[in-house]
């Protein structure tokens, strides 16, 4: 067996034929090498045109979250995740939020911010007013590049000039604002910004280097809001007014504490990012720029990182919740136009615009939140996990479908939610026969 990873014209190589290469290199067994294979009714073809290299597929559980209604409207929300209990938090949340009406959900205008650097200028606030005296005239160059994109409303709609100091010297950066209409937005803007790069530069009288679109899509936001009835919160131990107040003080630890802060964010992303891959969107994408959000709205305030989400009391005790994040997600282009289940996906949410998927993003962050504060304010967050991680654990260990329940029930009876202890109980189990 050849241990080195540098394998000549792996890429021109068939999947098969990767797939073969892989399992020798491995060490792996057949039957542990046709978790490599795709799907009945898949084709491979699809996912080799998607990524390099291709050699298999890595499924994730897909389930639904039931429940919502947003703006009057009510979706079944797809979910894409391996963590327990998230799709099930999520619907929990959405049917509580019912009884004040559900969510309630708004977006801005479709709009990416593109980026060229600019280096070596010597007169940077000239620059900056000689970029932007030529703004018409870059503008109408940028949308040159794409009049699809205009003739459905979109392009580029206006620019921006900053100048940032560096370690490597003062850049003036142009920020080219792209209404992206139902796409993602990252070729039509990158196209742009390449296109612009040479003028700006030649206006600026300093060289370019960086075009490409930024993450942190400010102008393209969701927010979301619902109330929860305190009534509906009571437990057999707290009133609904002492888990409103068991919410609040979970929230205002998150405000205090950047360590309790990235969990809680954390939290929002599980429900987010779920349905972001089931729908075929840049979930890398939408987790970055959430969380630079939350810390360039943290650093106006003077503070480190904050809650995507804010919770505040009504004049009726009731808790109200909102989210607010940006959602530069598409419906055309990338995988959501070819992957399969992306497209049944989309389909299930009956979508009419990626603004409104932006805003179904926002209501299963709310909710996913409110499930998570809640639990932590009452029966604590192990509670709500245990039988469904018991679960994992149990066929992680070898339980055949007919003893999974008999090792969940004694992981959960003694509190000992373990690997070790699954396998030491299904052992047992089996002995006594």
């Amino acid at each position: 067996m050849n241990d080195s990873s540098e394998i000549s014209g792996f890429y021109r190589k068939s999947i098969a034929e990767r797939r073969a290469v892989a399992q020798e290199w491995a060490g792996l067994t057949e039957q542990e090498a046709r978790a490599w294979e795709f799907p009945p009714g898949v084709d491979p073809g699809t996912f080799d045109r998607m990524i390099e290299n291709v050699i298999g597929v890595m499924p994730l559980p897909l389930g639904i979250a039931t429940n919502f209604r947003i703006n009057e409207k009510d979706y079944l929300i797809p979910m894409a995740i391996e963590e327990p209990s998230v799709v099930a938090a999520a619907s929990n949340a959405a049917k509580v939020a019912r009884g004040g009406g559900g969510f309630f959900a708004q977006s801005t205008d479709p709009v990416m911010i593109g980026q060229v650097q600019i280096m070596d200028v010597h007169d940077p606030s000239a620059a900056r007013l000689r970029i932007l005296h030529h703004r018409d005239e870059l503008l109408a160059a940028a949308n040159a590049k794409d009049p699809v994109l205009v003739k459905f409303g979109g392009g580029a709609k206006d620019l921006e000039v900053r100048i940032l100091p560096s370690p490597r010297g003062v850049m003036v950066v142009v920020h080219l604002l792209v209404d992206a209409r139902d796409a993602g937005g990252m070729n039509a803007v990158n196209t742009m910004c390449e296109a612009l790069a040479p003028e700006l530069a030649r206006l600026a009288g300093g060289r370019s280097v960086l075009r490409i679109i930024s993450n942190l899509a400010i102008h393209r936001l969701a927010r979301a809001r619902a109330t929860f009835h305190a009534d509906q919160l009571k437990t057999e131990t707290m009133t609904g007014a002492e888990v409103v107040d068991g919410i609040l003080d979970a929230y205002a630890f998150a405000v205090a504490d950047p360590f309790r802060c990235a969990t809680h964010n954390k939290g929002i992303m599980n429900g987010i990012s779920s349905v972001v891959i089931a729908t075929g969107n840049d979930y890398r994408a939408i987790e970055s720029g959430a969380h630079t959000f939350a810390a360039w709205q943290a650093a106006t305030a003077g503070a480190v990182v904050r809650p995507l989400t804010t919770y505040e009391k009504d004049r009726d005790g009731n808790l109200v919740g909102t989210i607010e994040f940006p959602a530069p997600v598409g419906l055309i282009g990338g995988a959501t136009a070819v992957h399969p289940t992306a497209k049944a996906n989309v389909k299930l949410l009956r979508l009419k615009s990626a603004r409104e998927l932006g805003e179904v993003l926002a209501a299963v962050g709310l909710a996913q939140n409110f499930s998570a504060l809640r639990a932590l304010a009452t029966e604590g967050i192990q509670r709500g996990h245990m039988e469904l991680h018991a679960r994992n654990l149990a066929a992680s260990a070898g339980a055949r479908p007919d003893e999974v329940d008999r090792v969940v029930a004694r992981l959960v009876s003694e509190h000992a939610i373990r690997f070790d202890r699954a396998k030491a109980i299904l052992d047992e189990l089996r002995a006594a026969g």
